[in-house]
């Protein structure tokens, strides 16, 4: 039957929003995409193409261009390429790898582009190929093999196994968050939000819009490939996820990967506002949630107000040292916004410094010295020297990367918000605290053998 003919009927028009018939895993020039076909990866785990989020029907219907799990009853997807340019009222809407090895999606009768990549111009001499890998990303290459555009560069609301979070990136990268749907039954970008601080690159941020949800430590330079394992339920399977936080020359980001035999696993940015990282049951045929971030409300964003800190053993919120709550009734009740306040007042740059191990440090720091190395006693120095500046921490960058030392000193000269007690958790800080009553000498004193003396 010929497809113009099929697409004029409203009763055949439904079976196009439903991904449909597999067929190879690659697009190439001048064998257009069209509803009702997919690409499906080599091991038949994505597929690639149309699909109609609400299922509805009719000449209200949208259509998006995306990429979701291939064999599992429950439509998921995890990236897509339009999801600000909903298709809607187009008779042959059309997906085409042109000779300028771009993916082009447009109106087939000659109507307007709702969504395209941009492939640089110097690498599209001859023509390309676009294949769907096995790990869900959707590559055009070269005839030489060099990859020119990948959907994993272009973050939607989930994280799959291999992705990259850029915490810092150069030009020739993106950054980028990942943002959740409007709803389940809308792809446009939602509310939330999760990626690098584009301020400092040194942490992670939940959003709801600008307003932050939660944060994690700022990053202490260690290199990390930190296993986890997560049991789906009783009778379930047992998933190793492991995280690494990468850092080199051209970027630092966060990727992971999971256990061979692990069903499909992902993170995930929920349009309810929660980060979570789910697995596929087999056995219940049903999306299993086996951790989300924020997990209590402790661990929000500045829940325990200014001064206070989450204790994250127990949870619940606490005063740093030489401080005592702001309103000792609002506290014994469980309300934590207004915090702490000092017992004593600082008597300015004659006060010493009290060292906090096992920190999350709070947010709204300083960076000093940024691009270049400091010594933890020039750190400081930076803040002791400063009577505005409450608390400062160190942390050598570095780590077994040739080059030298890249050091980082934050400082504080306002009130300390969203700071937890995470023990010797892998990134956690020490905290240096000033405090009246402690004699500035003797506290440098310490400070000098808190780094030299644990080697």
């Amino acid at each position: 039957m010929d497809w113009l003919a099929v697409t004029c009927c409203t009763a055949a028009l439904i079976l196009l929003f439903l991904p449909l018939g597999a067929s190879q895993d690659r697009l190439v020039p001048g064998k257009p995409l069209y509803p009702g076909a997919t690409i499906v990866s080599d091991d038949g785990s994505f597929a690639f193409g149309f699909f109609n989020p609400s299922n509805s029907s009719g000449a209200r219907a949208s259509l998006y261009l995306g990429i979701w799990y291939n064999n599992i009853p429950d439509l998921t997807v995890v990236w897509v390429a339009n999801r600000e340019t909903p298709i809607t009222n187009i008779t042959t809407p059309v997906l085409s790898l042109t000779n300028s090895s771009n993916l082009v999606l447009s109106d087939g009768d000659g109507g307007p582009v709702l969504w395209t990549t941009v492939v640089p111009a110097a690498s599209s001499s001859s023509p390309s190929t676009a294949v769907l890998e096995n790990t869900g990303n959707l590559v055009i290459r070269a005839p030489n093999g060099t990859m020119l555009w990948q959907s994993f560069d272009h973050l939607t609301d989930t994280f799959l196994p291999g992705m990259k979070i850029r915490i810092r990136y150069d030009k020739r990268t993106n950054g980028g968050r990942l943002v959740s749907w409007n709803s389940p039954d809308d792809p446009s970008p939602g509310r939330f939000s999760y990626g690098g601080d584009p301020n400092t690159l040194l942490q992670i941020f939940l959003w709801d819009g600008t307003r932050p949800v939660a944060r994690t430590a700022t990053w202490t330079g260690y290199m990390v490939k930190n296993d986890r394992k997560y049991q789906q339920d009783s009778t379930g399977a047992t998933i190793t996820v492991s995280l690494a936080v990468v850092n080199n020359d051209e970027e630092i980001y966060v990727t992971y990967n999971v256990s061979t035999d692990a069903p499909h696993t992902r993170y995930v940015v929920t349009y309810s506002g929660d980060y979570q990282l789910q697995s596929w049951s087999n056995i219940s045929s049903v999306w299993l949630v086996l951790t989300k971030w924020p997990s209590t409300e402790c661990n929000r964003y500045g829940y325990c107000g200014p001064y206070g800190y989450c204790d994250v053993a127990v949870p619940t919120c606490k005063c740093l040292d030489g401080f005592e709550p702001a309103s000792t009734e609002e506290w014994n009740n469980g309300r934590f916004t207004a915090g702490c306040r000092r017992k004593e007042p600082l008597r300015g740059c004659g006060d010493g410094f009290l060292a906090l191990q096992g920190m999350k440090t709070p947010d709204g720091f300083a960076l000093v010295g940024e691009n270049k190395s400091t010594t933890s006693e020039e750190c400081a120095s930076e803040c002791g020297r400063n009577c505005s500046c409450v608390a400062y921490a160190y942390a050598n960058l570095g780590g077994d990367k040739s080059g030298g030392d890249v050091t980082r000193c934050l400082v504080w000269t306002g009130e300390l918000v969203d700071t937890a007690k995470v023990g010797a958790d892998t990134g956690s800080d020490t905290l240096y605290l000033r405090l009246a009553g402690l004699d500035a000498a003797a506290g440098t004193e310490v400070l000098s053998c808190y780094f030299f003396c644990l080697i």
